[in-house]
């Protein structure tokens, strides 16, 4: 048995490229920055704007996996992906700005490659004038009568969505838009004049809110249209993005901690941070909207209704110590009122792995098994922590190895990992923690865009948990996470039991800070950074889980099985491949007989519950209505279908699960009871199993 009470959670291996899938959703402000009117910036690229496109132009050339060339065939991607990211139902721009731009469909390449991106910014500037061009279409359409009783449908997919060929065609989508949208905010009870000055300010605010963005915000825009182009995964991220993106892998920042999102040009408050100076205060709630931020005890207080939410972030974050002051109409009132909060040090406690014991069924002694779950949303790890040589970096193996411990402690008879929302994260931390369930052996195989295979193993002898194990997916699943449960599974180690498959990226993407790419400093600055896919990563049988994922071996039907969120849903996509199978010992604590039983208990279950026959008949009318590609604007109608059911609802309520803080380690819905009901089975055939061996 290894000693799990060390500092340190193995070989940092700083050559060792990282997995990433993991982003922040909400933010939580930076340090203060003097605000400035952002339009001002977007008169034309920026001096730095050469510099970093040409490094990217560079860096895509030499060091991306598919070896694609930057070319033709990339350009015209990549301008239909910014266009659509700017407008992606096409309600915008008209066809002839379409039918103009693409008049250089071929050239961005070339225009990359010379560090030149001020096509970026005729299109940008171009859809500045739409957006406040369609604003004061909308302003006139919300003062008609609009007729409820007629028979139309509005368009509801992108893909099936057109550009507007004629002015008139294009007034009459919006009409058909506020339409829509009165439905939808009535289908939220929110009617009559409130909901037209809901949409008066949602379509103003947006406005607003892009004519605020800075050019850092344009050039990610643009180069990750250009970068995505080579496959989903790769991407330019700027400076406020890889700042970011640092702090969700070291789980900790200094601020209030509250996390903020925009909603019709209000920043509103998410969530509060357990813990953080905005909870210990206890003024600030969810869903207060902030209005105006001041520093310190006595400085100006700054209007922020309408701002862009990275502004607003970058004037309540600050240094630990330090005041500010936040004007917030709490929810359900009309009256401003001041917050003064000292910043603090905050542990962003949500995406740490956390732990519980329960018992359920009965052991033939009549005592109870003792399951301990442990639900980890990420693999994290304080990179910079890791690399300057700290003891005690953040990591995910030495907190699940503190679980583990107080598990066995508890005589924990079974162990259950929850990655069902778990997105990804650190490769080394998905090795490691591989480590923690097996002896010693290969856990992943990398191979390079040179077709060179290696594979990187658990180095350190003994388990921290040699007991059973059940591993929970779903196609949330994804990246690191398959590492893991690929392993699990080849090592016959344990069970997998989730969705069909997890969501199937089996690419590794390194990060590349273009400030240190560019000068060879101590201190570069910070110009973002190029997170590049450069290799691609396969089970030890060989298998990639690149567009195919991680296989369950007890499937539960859900609602998540079935929404568009994986790999192969991805534009540009590489594809499933694979390589020789590495040596390594299998534990064969699963067998296909086992499986088969397994399998044949769920299901009889299964049949037998109404919790799942209703899913089934959800699962049916949710994969009806998504395929469809227009919405009936008939009330009479609209009301009737989302009665029935609304896969609309039912895809918000699973994203926002994903990211729930306050979600509880264990949820004792019919879900996870049947998962604990597939433990147990398992836990009492491996104990037959024990007995036959032992006769």
């Amino acid at each position: 048995m290894r000693n799990w009470n060390r500092t340190s959670t193995g070989p940092y291996r700083p050559g060792l490229p990282s997995v990433f899938l993991t982003g922040i959703l909400v933010t939580f402000g930076l340090l203060f920055v003097a605000l400035r009117p952002a339009s001002a910036e977007l008169k034309g690229p920026q001096a730095s704007d050469r510099q970093v496109s040409l490094i990217v132009s560079s860096l895509l050339r030499r060091e991306h996996l598919s070896r694609h060339p930057l070319d033709d065939e990339i350009s015209a991607r990549a301008l239909g992906s910014f266009l659509n990211g700017l407008d992606p139902m096409k309600v915008y721009f008209d066809q002839a700005d379409v039918d103009e731009f693409m008049r250089q469909r071929d050239q961005l390449d070339d225009f990359l490659a010379s560090g030149d991106i001020s096509f970026a910014y005729t299109i940008f500037n171009r859809f500045l004038k739409r957006v406040e061009q369609r604003v004061a279409t909308v302003n006139d359409l919300l003062q008609l009568k609009h007729d409820f009783t007629r028979d139309e449908e509005i368009v509801t997919d992108p893909e099936a969505a057109t550009y507007a060929a004629t002015p008139e065609e294009g007034t009459d989508r919006w009409r058909k838009r506020v339409k829509f949208d009165l439905l939808l905010l009535k289908a939220d009870k929110i009617e009559g004049q409130e909901a037209l000055d809901k949409l008066t300010r949602r379509y103003n605010g947006f406005a607003k809110r892009m004519n605020q963005l800075r050019s850092d915000d344009l050039l990610e825009m643009y180069l990750t249209a250009i970068t995505s182009s080579f496959d989903p995964h790769t991407t330019y991220m700027s400076p406020s993005t890889l700042e970011n993106f640092n702090i969700s892998m070291k789980l900790n920042l200094e601020g209030i901690g509250a996390a903020l999102q925009v909603e019709d040009g209000y920043t509103l408050v998410k969530q509060i941070i357990p813990g953080g100076a905005a909870d210990k205060k206890g003024q600030l709630k969810p869903q207060d909207r902030i209005v105006s931020v001041g520093q310190g005890e006595d400085g100006e207080m700054f209007d922020v209704v309408d701002m862009n939410l990275t502004d607003v972030v970058n004037l309540i974050r600050g240094k630990a110590g330090t005041v500010v002051r936040l004007g917030v109409i709490p929810d359900g009132s009309t009256e401003t009122r001041i917050y003064s909060i000292t910043r603090a040090k905050v542990e962003l406690k949500d995406s740490e792995a956390r732990g519980q014991v329960i018992e359920e069924g009965r052991k033939p002694d009549g005592k109870p098994y003792r399951i301990g779950v442990i639900d980890l949303p990420s693999f994290y790890m304080d990179m910079s922590g890791a690399r300057r040589g700290l003891t005690d970096f953040k990591s995910t193996t030495r907190d699940v190895a503190k679980i583990l411990e107080d598990f066995r402690s508890q005589g924990v008879d079974i162990a259950v990992l929850d990655l069902r929302r778990n997105g990804g994260g650190s490769l080394t931390e998905a090795i490691n923690l591989t480590g923690l369930f097996i002896d010693q052996g290969p856990v992943v195989q990398v191979k390079t865009a040179a077709g060179e295979v290696q594979h990187y193993d658990d180095l350190d002898p003994g388990m921290a948990w040699e007991g059973p194990l059940v591993v929970l997916v779903s196609k949330f699943s994804a990246s690191a996470s398959e590492i893991l449960a690929g392993a699990i599974q080849d090592y016959r180690r344990g069970l997998v039991v989730g969705d069909t498959a997890t969501h199937g990226k089996g690419t590794v993407q390194s990060l590349l800070e273009l400030g240190s790419q560019l000068f060879r400093v101590p201190n570069p600055p910070n110009l973002g950074a190029l997170k590049i896919t450069m290799q691609q990563f396969y089970r030890p049988n060989g298998d990639s889980t690149q567009k195919r994922g991680v296989l369950a071996d007890i499937v539960l039907p859900s609602l998540t099985n079935h929404m568009d969120v994986a790999e192969s849903d991805l534009d540009y996509a590489i594809e499933f491949d694979a390589v020789q199978p590495a040596e390594f010992g299998a534990q064969n604590l699963v067998s296909p007989q086992m499986l088969e039983e397994l399998r044949s208990r769920s299901a009889a279950r299964q049949q037998q519950s109404e919790d799942f026959t209703r899913l089934l008949k959800n699962i049916e009318r949710y994969r009806k209505q998504k395929s469809r590609q227009t919405a009936t604007l008939n009330e009479e109608k609209f009301f009737a279908e989302r009665a029935e059911f609304d896969a609309e609802k039912e895809d918000e309520k699973q994203l926002e699960e994903q990211i729930d803080s306050d979600r509880p380690v264990v949820d004792r819905n019919y879900y996870f009871d049947e998962a604990l009901a597939i433990t147990l089975d398992y836990l009492q055939m491996l104990e037959q199993v024990k007995v036959a061996k032992i006769r």
